[in-house]
């Protein structure tokens, strides 16, 4: 095929995912339940530690200065409000994959604490608050709304009261990113927070799993409006020195949720055009960690994390003999190896958050 028809190529099967997902389906990974109740402690350690906290609330008056616990009632813990909330979708996905492991009781009790429909009441209130349109956007909504497609999928009785709970909250956060994503007229390519590449691979995940097929439909032409085109992203400048995100890696595992395998191993060739083939790491080493008590150095204990699952999605994406495969698994095992054993809660700066990564990459949560 002539690579200047590869763009037509892609907008005409854009629509086309390369997986599907059966919302009743339990997760296939194996976790390992010692490494399970390390990540699951370190949830139930700041759940609910209200302080140290980092707010970032637009306030009006003496009213609107209030303590975390009063500003956002259920996720006010793990010193700020998206950390608090994939802390939540930590131990759900851990239940769900491990019932009956020992922090199971323990980790039910801190979930039932959080999930009352006054706490939820409260975060609706809040969010509903003037000036708070951009609040958590897009990645404190990305990890709500991947929270509620755990718990949709998990068939038990308390989880499926706790996202009944959950709902109205559920429904205001895809509401605000409806509404947000047509009147986005650029990408964010950062490797933090921000990243709409990132955000959108959890939020499509979730319009799967919700069968949400007008969220589907804005992420999908997201996709082509800002991705579809992009040829020979600039690895080599990567990490930026508190980077948890790749911008390059993220586009790339967001566009393989897109495109049907054939359709993203074109566009691949096209955007990332230096992946060797074989089992090789050098092309891209994990990112080196100075200052783990350091809050934003430690992000990059995070970026080997995610780029570990990146690099698997990415590999999931391609056909099956694709030569690429082998390097991006390759890759991806080497900056696990790299950042699981640092995932200990040693230092507080990743402590309340990392082990939330550490889960979504061993227990392959990209593929619910």
């Amino acid at each position: 095929m002539n690579s200047r028809a590869i763009p037509l190529v892609l907008v005409l099967l854009l629509a086309l995912s390369s997986a599907s997902v059966d919302a009743a389906a339990a997760p296939q990974a194996a976790m390992d339940p010692a490494a399970a109740a390390r990540f699951a402690d370190l949830a139930l350690k700041c759940l609910h530690q209200e302080y140290p906290n980092h707010i970032s609330s637009t306030l009006d008056s003496d009213a609107d200065a209030l303590p975390p616990r009063k500003l956002t009632p259920a996720f006010y813990g793990c010193f700020d409000w998206h950390s608090d909330v994939h802390g939540h979708w930590l131990l759900v996905r851990l239940l769900r994959t491990l019932p009956e492991a020992p922090f199971a009781a323990p980790a039910r009790a801190a979930l039932a604490r959080t999930f009352t429909a006054q706490n939820i009441a409260g975060e609706v209130d809040y969010f509903r608050h003037d000036g708070r349109a951009s609040f958590e956007r897009p990645y404190g909504l990305a990890w709500l709304l991947k929270l509620c497609a755990e718990l949709r999928q998990w068939q038990d009785g308390q989880a499926q009261e706790w996202l009944r709970t959950l709902l109205p909250l559920e429904a205001e956060a895809a509401s605000r990113i409806k509404a947000w994503v047509p009147k986005l007229h650029y990408p964010i390519r950062v490797g933090e927070h921000d990243q709409t590449a990132f955000s959108f691979s959890l939020i499509r995940d979730w319009a799967v799993v919700a069968d949400d097929a007008r969220m589907r439909e804005l992420l999908d032409d997201a996709g082509k409006r800002f991705y579809a085109n992009d040829r020979d992203c600039p690895l080599r400048y990567e990490p930026s020195g508190e980077d948890f995100l790749s911008p390059c890696l993220g586009e790339a595992d967001f566009m393989r949720r897109v495109l049907a395998p054939p359709v993203f191993a074109r566009w691949l060739s096209g955007f990332l055009p230096k992946i060797p083939g074989g089992a090789v790491t050098s092309w891209l080493p994990p990112a080196v960690i100075s200052d783990r008590a350091d809050p934003k150095l430690a992000h990059l204990d995070g970026l080997n994390l995610s780029r570990s699952w990146m690099l698997e999605g990415m590999a999931d994406g391609l056909p099956a003999q694709d030569r690429r495969v082998a390097a991006l698994r390759a890759a991806a095992a080497a900056h696990a190896q790299a950042a699981l054993p640092e995932v200990t809660g040693e230092h507080y700066e990743g402590g309340h958050w990392l082990g939330s990564f550490a889960v979504y990459l061993t227990s392959k949560a990209d593929a619910p």
